[in-house]
């Protein structure tokens, strides 16, 4: 008897489990059939939906790269820019910042101490794309190394125009000019003197000039442009270390000195008794710099290089030039007034295969065409 009672209790417990397992799995089925038919029996699941239009949008052509309808210019912080530098000074072996007074550093000059807060600070430079930029053929980097007492938006931009010069020059070719000593009369590389400085600095420019550009397409292209090296004044110093310990030299295909040999004069003509065509040497002066040029001049000589002294009417095969100009001209004025007025669009428009593709006009506006200064934009 005790037997049978505990098989009837077993029993009752597996028929009460069956009967909750039989009523779950009619809720779960009730519940499905609500849901299927709360929605129109041809859609689809929202997921699926939402991956198809993904795909389709990845499938997407992208617009084809075509010359920039509008000139763009930004002023960019880079982290090779010369300025911050707490390094050594190449051909002294000192510390740059050599004067410490509390929690401040500075460097001292011929006349008297740059502090870092206010001199060494700055770590922008200015890019500059022209409109008309085709990024399709083949460009030019410009790197402009200003002179003493500068800052980038006042004097290169506004007082010398050198973006603007650039861009009347009609070449496809880009600017880059970083900050350099802040509005003091200090002439210092800061990281462009150290090895590889200066290609480390223009590797960061493509990569930035891509970010103005606007398309990451063009950086193949950005990050590999031939560089024409421009200094001016006080911007030799820089020029000149980058030259000779720069690591881009394979990547120059010209330098512009516009009264600019201070010194280091061996580390130009070095430069220069490497260089090979089509790669070109191009430095004009006034009386401010006449002693300088003369120099590099008489260096070549000892090295029966054969140089000119008057205009090239291009720049296709190379070669040096290093011109006088007129004893009127004032140094202050060099990068807007010299030989010519505006030299460097002079300079540049003498540089075969690097001009922009001319716009196509519609027929009936090529008689009303007019050909305008560009201008470059506010920032």
């Amino acid at each position: 008897m005790q037997i049978d009672r505990g098989a009837e209790v077993i029993a009752v417990f597996l028929g009460l489990a069956l009967l909750l397992g039989m009523s779950g799995a009619s809720m779960a089925a009730t519940h499905k059939a609500k849901l299927y038919n709360s929605r129109p029996h041809n859609s689809k699941p929202s997921h699926s939906k939402s991956l198809a239009t993904q795909v389709a949008e990845r499938r997407k052509p992208l617009p084809p790269l075509a010359p920039l309808l509008i000139a763009k210019t930004t002023l960019a912080t880079f982290k090779t820019a010369p300025f911050p530098y707490r390094g050594l000074i190449p051909d002294t072996g000192k510390h740059f910042l050599d004067v410490t007074t509390g929690n401040r550093l500075g460097h001292g000059s011929r006349d008297g101490v740059h502090w870092e807060d206010e001199v060494y600070r700055d770590s922008r430079v200015l890019l500059y794309i022209p409109a008309g930029f085709d990024v399709r053929r083949p460009a030019l980097m410009v790197v402009f190394f200003h002179g003493n007492g500068t800052l980038l938006m006042r004097d290169v931009v506004e007082r010398q125009h050198v973006a603007d010069q650039l861009a009347q020059s009609g070449s496809n070719a880009v600017l880059v000019a970083p900050q350099l000593a802040l509005d003091a009369a200090d002439s210092s590389a800061g990281r462009l003197w150290k090895r590889r400085g200066f290609n480390e600095f223009i590797a960061e420019a493509g990569a930035r000039l891509t970010e103005l550009y606007g398309d990451v397409r063009a950086k193949p292209a950005l990050s590999q442009l031939p560089v024409v090296m421009v200094a001016y004044s006080g911007g030799y110093l820089p020029a000149a270390w980058s030259l000779a310990r720069g690591g881009a030299n394979n990547r120059l295909r010209g330098v512009v000195l516009l009264d600019a040999v201070y010194g280091h004069v061996d580390k130009f003509t070095d430069w220069i008794l490497k260089a090979r065509p089509p790669v070109f040497f191009f430095s004009a002066y006034s009386e401010s710099t006449r002693e300088g040029n003369q120099a590099v001049m008489q260096e070549l000589n000892d090295e029966r290089v054969v140089y000119r002294t008057t205009l090239p009417t291009t720049l296709a095969r190379g070669g040096i030039t290093i011109l006088a100009t007129d004893p009127t001209i004032k140094h202050e004025d060099f990068v807007s007034h010299a030989w010519v007025d505006n030299p460097l669009t002079w300079v540049l428009t003498r540089i075969p295969g690097y001009s922009q593709k001319p716009a196509t006009l519609p027929r009936k506006n090529r008689a009303q065409s007019t050909t305008g200064k560009k201008r470059v934009p506010k920032l």
